[in-house]
């Protein structure tokens, strides 16, 4: 599967997390799949484990009769823990892979918006939903995703193959195995809006914290720093206490899960006792040692998968809170698409571009009042042209508008074709534009001339300079 970042407009669906699972690619389906065998193997195990006890205690076998099987038993035990090993690196592979192609498609997103949308978003709760919230994503593809498919299947498929063995066992398990997600299920949903509540103080924890060390200095000059540094505290405190709520909830749920396990795998062993012991027969056969004691060694194994789902059901709503919070920043999680067909995309502008505006409007962010309103321009391909006029009439917006900077109304047309047919990238290869701010990034002189093009060469990077009079000065340095 491509690792592209490319990515479509965002639609918002009922739950993202489900078409994100296939970025996992194989190694996911490795991560689902290879459990399965194991439980497979399980059955084979147990039955062969039974039957070695039967022919031990009660037949009386002599142990170098019971070492083939008994070679046997530890060749399944050692390739169901090799399962269970690979297993778990695929789930870390294909959680990686995700999370890997979501933190490219977000910063791809990210550097796709206009400035305009990103002044009014906090820095710290953009980096956050990057890098904290996608990373919270990791528990639900690696392990809660494979559990809760084993818990799916599993305990159904241990309990119509006990059956046959003793329909009492297989039914008593067939009619607890089902009660525990029920009960699961409503303990997650009190665990789903706790882990919201913390996702969302987190994230206002790392915007507030950014955006206050971004302006330390000013907040200094203001002598606002300790009322500042208390809101910190005080935000740091509020997520410790939603934190707490959300590992009492996944205290509760392990609670609730244990007892019923404990309630099927104890009524089970009574059952088979009391059947033994003669006080009990509601069969028409009597039953075997080995099928009591294979049905025995299942008892726990069918609550297992259950046990795991529980362990890591807080993953699910983790990352449920994560996807909300991403689409409460970015309005839905970008996904990588297919290249878009050439016949989609509009004309590329030439070297030389004609520009033309036609009935041009730009307000403010906020939409209060109009920065340019009802203009219309005619540029020529070619042509040079200064714009001039007061601070603040609308100059660099109007570039910044011309650039694909700002949202309009009206119509912005280059070399005929209008600019929101043109596709992005294209586009930002043809043009450029140089704020009334510019800012040196760390690094050589060479190095920032290279932003536009990484791959440019000296002399490419040379008669740039010349041509931008950098190379006069540079030299002397």
């Amino acid at each position: 599967m491509s690792d592209r970042a490319d990515i479509a407009a965002p639609a918002r669906r009922p739950d993202a997390l489900r078409p994100l699972a296939r970025l996992g690619g194989w190694p996911l389906v490795a991560a689902i799949a290879l459990p399965l065998v194991a439980g497979a193997l399980l059955l084979v195990q147990a039955g062969l484990l039974a039957d070695i006890l039967d022919r031990a205690i009660r037949q009386g076998a002599r142990p170098e009769a019971l070492l083939p099987a008994m070679m046997w038993l530890a060749a399944i035990f050692a390739l169901r823990i090799a399962l269970g090993a690979a297993a778990e690196a695929a789930g870390a592979a294909a959680a990686e892979r995700i999370k890997r192609v979501l933190r490219a498609a977000l910063h791809a997103e990210l550097l796709g918006r206009r400035p305009v949308w990103t002044a009014t978003r906090s820095s710290g709760a953009l980096s956050a939903a990057i890098v904290d919230q996608i990373e919270a994503l990791d528990g639900f593809f690696a392990r809660f995703l494979p559990a809760m498919i084993q818990a799916a299947i599993l305990p159904l498929a241990f309990a119509i193959v006990v059956m046959p063995v003793d329909w009492v066992v297989g039914l008593l398990f067939l009619v607890t195995a089902p009660l525990i997600p029920v009960f699961m299920a409503l303990v997650g949903w009190g665990a789903e809006a706790a882990t919201r509540a913390q996702a969302e103080s987190f994230a206002r924890l790392s915007g507030l914290f950014a955006d206050r060390l971004r302006g330390i200095l000013t907040l200094k000059l203001l002598g606002r720093a300790a009322r500042e540094t208390e809101l910190v505290a005080e935000s740091s405190e509020a997520l410790r206490r939603k934190t707490l709520g959300v590992l009492r909830i996944a205290f509760l749920s392990s609670a609730v899960l244990e007892f019923f396990a404990a309630l099927g795998v104890a009524g089970a062993a009574l059952y088979v006792g009391l059947t033994f012991l003669g006080h009990l027969d509601l069969r028409l056969t009597p039953l075997g040692y080995a099928g009591g004691l294979f049905c025995l060694l299942m008892a726990p194994e069918i609550y297992q998968p259950l046990r795991l789902l529980a362990a890591h059901y807080h993953d699910r709503a983790g990352a449920k809170a994560a996807v909300e919070q991403i689409e409460a920043l970015f309005g839905a999680i970008p996904t990588p698409a297919a290249a878009r067909p050439e016949a989609e995309l509009a004309p590329k502008p030439s070297a030389a571009c004609a520009v033309r505006l036609d009935g041009l409007r730009i307000e403010t962010p906020d939409g209060r009042r109009a920065v340019i309103d009802g203009l219309s321009l005619d540029v020529p391909a070619g042509q040079h042209v200064a714009i001039l006029g007061a601070s603040g009439i609308g100059k660099t917006t109007l570039i910044e508008a011309i650039a694909g900077l700002r949202d309009i109304d009206g119509e912005i047309l280059l070399d005929g074709a209008p600019i929101g047919a043109i596709e992005p990238h294209a586009f930002r290869r043809r043009a450029a534009f140089v704020g009334q701010r510019p800012r040196l990034f760390h690094g050589t002189i060479a190095d920032n001339i290279r932003l536009g093009r990484p791959e440019a060469r000296g002399a490419d990077i040379e008669a740039a300079a010349r041509k931008a009079e950098v190379l006069a000065f540079a030299e002397d340095l």
